[in-house]
């Protein structure tokens, strides 16, 4: 299996997270990391079917990511370019999406030129919310193909549009014959009455992907389609097990990074590290006080001992 070079940040991230219950809002902050997206792109988009996780990791612009920033409909081409995390417009319920971010195009882009991809992350607990996913899914994609432009004109450059990608991650409530299973949605030119010579980059514009789990334990066996990115998403998705970060390292190295071995010397986490340092001091504090105490303790003693001194020699003064 190709792993990839794992950072410091995304070893603190998964060692944070490994006792949390999965979905909250800490263990999302894995999916921020680029190694992680670089193991789900691989597996899940055909842009990058023909690079190494390295390599995409490349094509991911990190400044790009984000689930915060504000996206209104008629005034995003101001915003949107760091791609954002929000649409709105006037009496609409607010939506956010979960994880939005760019990476290039490689079959599109040039030494001069480069296209990109906005790619939609979106973790849900449940495949069944009370209406299908796939039309919500669909509903994320035109938002943010049409975020890219700004109010329509007689001039608006259609030209400028960028493909969209929308993955869906659904965690329960999977039927039992879709479990473990990845779908594909996509614009696909069906039919044509005359010779068709229009490139499939000008329609190909939105692709949704619906990736289903279904169970904590995951009894998918090797070779199994999609077997790879399955078992990676499962353990990453439901509470942390034992066997957590063996798992992870499976897919992420550590080892080459000499600099976590310097910060990180025994696989732990910022969590554990602050933990250890806040027992480090509690101990240190304690043997301070101990210590503190014993002095006090000695002083009286020296003081008693002094005046027993005195009085035994008064006493002997006395009786002469």
């Amino acid at each position: 299996m190709e792993k990839v070079d794992g950072s410091m940040e995304v070893l603190s991230a998964m060692q944070v997270t490994a006792d949390m219950e999965g979905l909250d809002a800490q263990s999302k902050l894995i999916l921020h990391s680029k190694e992680v997206l670089a193991i789900i792109l691989k597996e899940t988009t055909a842009e990058y079917k023909d690079y190494s996780k390295e390599e995409i990791m490349e094509f991911i612009e990190a400044d790009s990511i984000t689930s915060s920033k504000e996206v209104s409909p008629g005034r995003t081409n101001t915003t949107v370019k760091g791609d954002s995390a929000e649409f709105a417009m006037l009496n609409e319920k607010v939506s956010f999406f979960d994880l939005l971010f760019r990476a290039k195009n490689p079959g599109l882009s040039t030494e001069d030129v480069q296209i990109d991809l906005h790619i939609d992350v979106e973790p849900q607990k449940t495949y069944k919310p009370g209406y299908p996913i796939e039309k919500r899914g669909m509903y994320y994609l035109a938002r943010s193909l049409s975020s890219q432009l700004s109010l329509v004109t007689n001039n608006t450059d259609y030209g400028r549009l960028e493909k969209c990608l929308s993955i869906w991650i659904c965690r329960d409530d999977v039927p039992q014959d879709m479990r473990y299973s990845i779908s594909t949605y996509e614009v696909v030119n069906t039919k044509n009455t005359c010779v068709s010579s229009v490139e499939k980059k000008n329609y190909d514009l939105m692709t949704l992907i619906i990736i289903k789990l279904g169970n904590e334990v995951y009894n998918g066996e090797e070779g199994d389609e999609g077997y790879e990115l399955l078992r990676f998403l499962n353990i990453l998705m439901y509470p942390h097990k034992d066997n957590f970060m063996d798992t992870v390292k499976e897919y992420i190295d550590f080892s080459n990074n000499e600099e976590l071995w310097k910060e990180n010397g025994s696989m732990i986490g910022f969590g554990q590290t602050i933990l250890e340092e806040g027992i480090r001091i509690g101990e240190e504090r304690n043997a301070r006080t101990i210590a503190e105490k014993d002095t006090v303790i000695a002083e009286k003693d020296a003081v008693i001992a002094q005046q027993e001194r005195e009085l035994a020699l008064l006493r002997k003064l006395v009786s002469k």
